[in-house]
């Protein structure tokens, strides 16, 4: 078993593994009272004052551990990593870009609109909202309670935060701050005169990105043969192909 975990946390790709590990290690620092929420949150005021710690640890913390913490790292790690080896595989440093977009926009956003304390569920969301709209035709399988097209699961967590009591003000911000990267990086530089905004400079590419391909690569359990399809989509020709 704990080599079995230990395989599976290696082959995550590195971002996806860093984010979710620092996550997890922030609660458990939280939990066991090492550290206080309070020292963890955005503040921009303390931030200019030199805590600037706070504008990584705002997106490190996601509650204490329960239900809404385990809902978030689920969410957060698979849909991360998803869009890491696949669509960000050939580049990293793409991949932190995004990233820094998010960050940046919501930090933007939590100083000058309206107060997020904690706005790492909004960057969840951010992430589910791109690979929805790179993975259009995927239909996507809701704990085993429905399936639907996953271009709406976005507005399926806002309407689970509804049904929870729970605020969607991070889902929705989430979901403008995604559809805002989806313009910038997918539709406009498809437009005639368009062309890419969201430029990753040199110095990351050299830094972070390596050779192409892994030969010991291993996709996630349910992708392999006889997995199994807990929470992940499938395509709609596969599906027709099966029935």
């Amino acid at each position: 078993m704990a080599h079995h975990f230990r395989n599976e946390y290696m082959q995550t790709p590195v971002v996806t593994r860093v984010y979710i590990t620092a996550c997890v290690l922030t609660t458990l620092a939280v939990q066991l009272n090492i550290v206080a929420p309070i020292q963890l949150v955005y503040n921009f005021p303390l931030v200019m004052k030199g805590e600037v710690w706070r504008l990584v640890t705002c997106f490190l913390f996601f509650g204490y551990i329960g239900f809404g913490f385990l809902f978030n790292m689920i969410f957060l790690y698979r849909f991360c990593r998803k869009l890491e080896e696949v669509s960000f595989s050939s580049s990293t440093a793409d991949f932190i870009v995004l990233l820094l977009f998010g960050v940046t926009m919501l930090l933007l956003t939590a100083t000058l609109v309206v107060k997020m304390y904690f706005p790492g569920e909004a960057l969840t969301t951010m992430i589910v909202y791109i690979w929805c709209r790179r993975n259009p035709f995927v239909r996507y399988n809701f704990f085993g309670l429905f399936t639907f097209q996953a271009p709406y699961l976005p507005w399926i967590l806002v309407l689970f935060s509804i049904l929870f009591g729970g605020s969607i003000l991070a889902d929705i911000i989430g979901i403008g701050i995604g559809h805002a990267y989806y313009f910038l990086e997918d539709v406009f530089p498809q437009k005639p005169g368009g062309f890419r905004i969201l430029v990753t400079p040199t110095f990351m590419k050299k830094l972070f990105d390596g050779p192409q391909g892994d030969p010991n690569y291993q996709p996630l359990p349910e992708d392999r043969p006889g997995g199994f399809a807990w929470g992940e989509g499938q395509q709609l020709e596969q599906q027709q192909q099966q029935q």
